[in-house]
């Protein structure tokens, strides 16, 4: 889409000039050439800014092993592009790092993908590997645009524009039984993997949002939950440390070639 400056009332010189730059836009996008490259396989991750490091370090490994990384932002759209690609047979494997959508979905945060994320994988038996990343967090714009029902909540301002709301025991608990029957029903290759440090780069001892008790509540329950086609390895990692990434992708390597 192309601002027209003027109000489209005839042409005059300036909407003249606008226009012709419109045109020439349009004849440009249909005559292109797409630069040839090799095609890899591809594998979808999600990210966040929180979880950037682990991301970085599997999609290296990935990458050397001779696959293709789609990266999403797991802000909504992220999530639901990713599972858009899985649906339509584009993705071999998936690696979701950062499954924070889930936590907005529940809590009423505006990065939620929709109640079917963590799905798609599961029904069409993409192998998948599973990470809890940024679940310790929900997002909200400005501070003066979080409901007044969390008012009590505790809060991290991520910068003027996010505001990061800590959730509870009781709803990573609750997580933890959303993603075990989830991921039960999956028909390929699954596995969850656990950092028993944290889940995101301020969820770490010393940080603002770290709690041991949370994560507890939803391993408990993720297990609680989870059928025996679902394979659970627990790490004593953060999930930002490179152990924990590198095991993610090996993981998912060891999937993708059975």
């Amino acid at each position: 889409m192309m601002y027209s400056v003027v109000d489209i009332a005839g042409i005059n010189s300036l909407s003249r000039q606008i226009l012709t730059n419109a045109a020439g836009a349009i004849v440009g996008m249909v005559n292109a050439e797409p630069l040839t490259a090799e095609d890899k396989p591809l594998i979808g991750a999600t990210m966040f800014g929180v979880t950037t490091p682990c991301v970085t370090k599997a999609r290296e490994v990935l990458e050397r092993a001779g696959y293709e990384v789609l990266v999403f932002h797991a802000t909504g759209a992220g999530g639901r592009a990713m599972e858009d690609l899985v649906e339509g047979g584009f993705i071999v494997g998936v690696i979701d790092v950062t499954t924070t959508e889930l936590a907005d979905e529940l809590v009423g945060g505006v990065l939620s993908a929709g109640p079917d994320r963590l799905e798609a994988a599961g029904a069409l038996g993409v192998p998948q590997v599973i990470a809890p990343g940024a679940l310790d967090m929900v997002n909200f714009g400005p501070p003066d645009t979080v409901p007044d029902k969390f008012k009590d909540r505790k809060f991290y301002q991520h910068n003027p524009t996010v505001t990061l709301m800590r959730t509870t025991v009781a709803e990573n608990a609750e997580l933890g039984t959303i993603m075990g029957r989830k991921l039960s029903r999956a028909a390929g290759p699954t596995t969850v993997l656990i950092p028993r440090q944290g889940v995101s780069a301020i969820d770490m001892e010393g940080q603002p949002f770290y709690s041991a008790e949370a994560e507890a509540a939803w391993i408990e329950n993720l297990k609680a939950n989870l059928a025996s086609n679902v394979t659970v390895i627990e790490m004593d990692n953060h999930i930002n440390d490179d152990a924990f990434a590198t095991k993610l992708a090996e993981t998912l390597l060891e999937s993708l070639a059975r």
